[in-house]
């Protein structure tokens, strides 16, 4: 079925059926009605000569300028040509698609005053697959993601440049092989196409979309951790969570009980006399603290990107009074401040899970923690083991707490000091994919931490689920009895992670 775009009722899992499995988009029929409405209101202005910002004006600290009837046209190109000025490597196709669809979602609130050609188009362009080439850098998240914007919006009108089966063409020529007309603009629709947050929304919520994976991959390595250092779920006790009861912590408490459920190790370790360990480190007890203080903050993020999703953020708005009037309002919708602090809260939250994933690393590899061979293999000093894995996780998590400086912190101001607040919304954003490969791979190093210290635990048996995650693994990377090269197993686990092999034992 394909998605109906509102302006209104979009959701997150209807963004990832088009960013990531090319689900077919289109506008339903009231939709048209009321962006009709919405035009009709900036056709009359214009042929009334009263001045309104960007739709006979320039733009930015050129909005005193007043730009003729005859020109109003030309004027919306320009605007595209000149703000399409982006650098960097381009953007994924899942993110150009999100931007796609967000634009054209927003537009079609009917509020933008653009006519129903435009946001036609845009979902022509998705469903045939046409991607414009967008460059990554060049937004700093206010006026919107205007360079990004801009360079979709050249394909729009047939100019930039495109993917289009597999070719990189100009973007008239990939329009054209697509049997796709290019839009000629009226007047305030090139602003509209420009003036917005998809660009920083569409690379948010996709990271939203990994980062949930993750955080749930990051309890199933934890409750094989727990395991191979002999831990206790003790601390995971329903009653403890209810007293302090954050809905975070007590699902990855409830996680962790489930997926050590059965486990021989667990058995083992309750009726050991010799262990005279009291309280493990925090590393495993606090797990559900952490975890989910993680949980609790994605879930935040999540709850202002939603609000995104639906909102109307060029400038100016255009509000139907009724059948022969309404007025067109200047605000400050295209400001990125909300989701450049939410990229920041999801970047703050990638950090600190990658931060307890490398303790629980070395507290398997360091024989004075771990009650096992050091560095996790059994014939420690001929081998080394695990020993540079953690260093390569140490490494990980270095960089993914320089990442997660904060970017909404930051101005420069732009356009004469007319733009003299921005929210560096989309550079917040953008470094999410970074971090979360970054975690991918840390997690990944738990994953195969923990299976070895498993293995080296043999005879005894992990719980029943989490022995289903050690079976994952261990089809991608067999148990490491002499040294050999790590980098494949790394990545061929981090795959299972991304695909969500290991998250889908929770669901």
């Amino acid at each position: 079925m394909s998605v109906a775009l509102s302006g209104n009722g979009l959701t997150f899992l209807q963004l990832y059926d088009v960013a990531l499995h090319s689900e077919q988009v289109q506008l339903t029929a009231s939709t048209i009605e009321r962006m009709n409405a919405s035009r009709a209101v900036v056709d009359r202005l214009v042929a009334s000569g009263a001045a309104a910002y960007g739709i006979n004006t320039g733009f930015g600290k050129l909005a005193s300028v007043r730009i003729s009837t005859e020109q109003v046209r030309q004027l919306q190109v320009n605007l595209v040509r000149s703000h399409a000025c982006g650098v960097g490597a381009p953007l994924s196709e899942a993110e150009t698609r999100a931007m796609m669809l967000l634009r054209a979602n927003a537009l079609a609130k009917g509020l933008s005053g653009v006519r129903p050609r435009v946001v036609e188009t845009l979902c022509l362009m998705l469903n045939a697959r046409v991607h414009p080439v967008i460059p990554s850098q060049g937004s700093v998240g206010a006026s919107g993601d205007l360079a990004p914007l801009a360079h979709l919006a050249q394909v729009v009108i047939g100019e930039g440049r495109a993917t289009f089966a597999g070719d990189v063409l100009p973007g008239g020529e990939a329009m054209k092989r697509a049997g796709i007309v290019p839009v000629a603009l009226e007047a305030k629709e090139g602003l509209s196409l420009l003036n917005g947050t998809q660009g920083m929304l569409a690379l948010l919520s996709l990271a939203l979309y990994q980062a949930d994976v993750l955080v749930d991959t990051a309890d199933v390595a934890a409750s094989l951790s727990l395991d191979a250092l002999r831990g206790s779920p003790g601390a995971f006790d329903a009653r403890i969570m209810h007293a302090r009861a954050y809905a975070g912590a007590a699902m990855t408490a409830r996680n962790l009980a489930h997926l050590n459920d059965g486990s021989q190790i667990r058995e083992s370790h309750r009726a050991a006399e010799r262990d005279a360990r009291v309280q493990d480190a925090y590393s495993l007890r606090c797990t559900p603290q952490v975890h989910g203080a993680v949980r609790d903050s994605l879930a935040q993020a999540r709850e202002m990107a939603a609000v995104e999703l639906n909102s109307a953020t060029d400038n100016p708005l255009v509000f139907v009074r009724d059948t022969n009037s309404g007025d067109i309002i200047s605000g400050g919708n295209f400001h990125g401040q909300p989701l450049a602090m939410a990229a920041d809260q999801v970047a703050i939250g990638i950090a600190t899970l990658g931060g307890i994933v490398e303790r629980r690393i070395e507290q398997m590899t360091n024989p004075l923690t771990s009650m096992l061979p050091a560095f996790l293999t059994p014939e420690p000093g001929l081998n080394s083991g695990f020993m540079i894995v953690q260093v390569t996780a140490a490494a990980l998590t270095s960089e993914n707490k320089a990442l997660a400086t904060p970017h909404s912190i930051d101005s420069i101001s732009t356009s004469g000091n007319q733009e003299d607040y921005v929210s560096m919304g989309m550079s917040g954003a953008r470094r999410l994919e970074r971090m979360l490969q970054n975690l991918r791979h840390t997690i990944a190093i738990e994953l195969l931490c923990a299976c070895q210290g498993i293995d080296l635990l043999a005879p005894l048996e992990t719980g029943t689920l989490a022995k289903k995650a050690y079976s994952s693994v261990r089809a991608k990377s067999p148990r490491l009895v002499e040294d050999r090269a790590l980098a494949a197993d790394i990545d061929a686990v981090s795959t299972l992670a991304a695909d969500g092999v290991f998250s889908s034992l929770l669901r």
